[in-house]
C-alpha cells in the first residue's frame, strides 16, 4: 500500500506539472498574438484622464538659475552709486514707458542672476549710464557702473561687454567717429578689464560723405 501511495503522489505531481506547462504555453501564445496584431492591452481603448499628458522631468542634479524680475527703475533711483544727473533724466518717454533696457544673466557666479541696466535718453536712445547689480544678502548691490555717454553694456558668454562710442568735434549725435569695446570679467569680487577693441567708423557709409577734393 505504501508503494501505491507513493506512485499516486508521483502521478499527481506529474499531472500538475503538465497542467502548469500548458498554462505557461497558453499565456505565451496570447502574448505573441497581441504583439502580432499590434495590441497593447488596455491602451488600445485610448488614453484616459491625466494619463494622456506626459511631462518631461529634469534630472534632480540639473536645476537651472531663474531670472528674478525686479523693478529696475526703482533700483536705479535708489542707488547711491548712480549720479544725480542720470536720476533726474530718468523719466517716462511715453505714458509709463521708461528708456531702460534690462538684462539678466550669470556674470558674477552668484546664487541668483545678475542684472544689467542701461539707461538711455528718450529722443535719440543715447546710453547715459550702464550698471550691474549683484544679489547679496537679500538685496541687490551695484558692482559696476559706467556713466560716460554714449555707453551700453551687454552680457556675452558670461562676460560683461561695454561699448562706448567716441565723438570728434563736429560729429552729429547719430554718427560717432569711433567706438571702444571693453570686455570685463568677474574675479576677486570685482570686474577687471580683460580685452579692449577700438573701431573707427567710416563717414562714407551711413554717415556724412567726405567732401571731395577740388580739381
Amino acid at each position: 500500500m505504501r508503494g501505491l501511495g507513493t506512485g499516486a503522489i508521483g502521478f499527481r505531481g506529474a499531472l500538475k506539472a503538465v497542467i502548469t506547462a500548458l498554462a505557461v504555453l497558453a499565456a505565451v501564445g496570447l502574448l505573441l498574438s497581441a504583439c502580432a496584431t499590434g495590441g497593447t492591452g488596455a491602451r488600445d481603448e485610448g488614453p484616459a484622464g491625466s494619463d494622456s499628458v506626459t511631462g518631461t522631468t529634469a534630472p534632480s542634479g540639473s536645476a537651472t538659475r531663474t531670472a528674478e524680475s525686479v523693478d529696475a527703475i526703482r533700483l536705479v533711483k535708489k542707488d547711491p552709486e548712480v549720479s544725480a544727473a542720470v536720476k533726474r533724466g530718468l523719466k517716462p518717454c511715453v505714458s509709463d514707458e521708461y528708456p531702460v533696457d534690462v538684462s539678466y544673466g550669470n556674470l558674477t557666479a552668484g546664487a541668483a542672476d545678475d542684472i544689467v541696466v542701461n539707461v538711455m535718453t528718450c529722443g535719440d536712445a543715447v546710453g547715459v549710464g550702464s550698471y550691474v547689480y549683484r544679489r547679496e544678502g537679500g538685496s541687490y548691490k551695484n558692482v559696476f557702473n559706467a556713466e560716460e555717454p554714449p555707453v551700453y553694456a551687454e552680457i556675452d558668454r558670461g562676460d560683461l561687454v561695454v561699448t562706448q562710442q567716441l565723438y570728434k568735434k563736429g560729429d552729429p549725435v547719430s554718427y560717432p567717429s569711433s567706438e571702444e569695446v571693453i570686455t570685463y570679467r568677474w574675479a576677486a569680487n570685482r570686474f577687471s578689464e580683460v580685452a579692449r577693441t577700438h573701431n573707427d567708423y567710416s563717414k562714407a557709409v551711413g554717415g556724412e560723405s567726405p567732401t571731395p577734393a577740388p580739381n
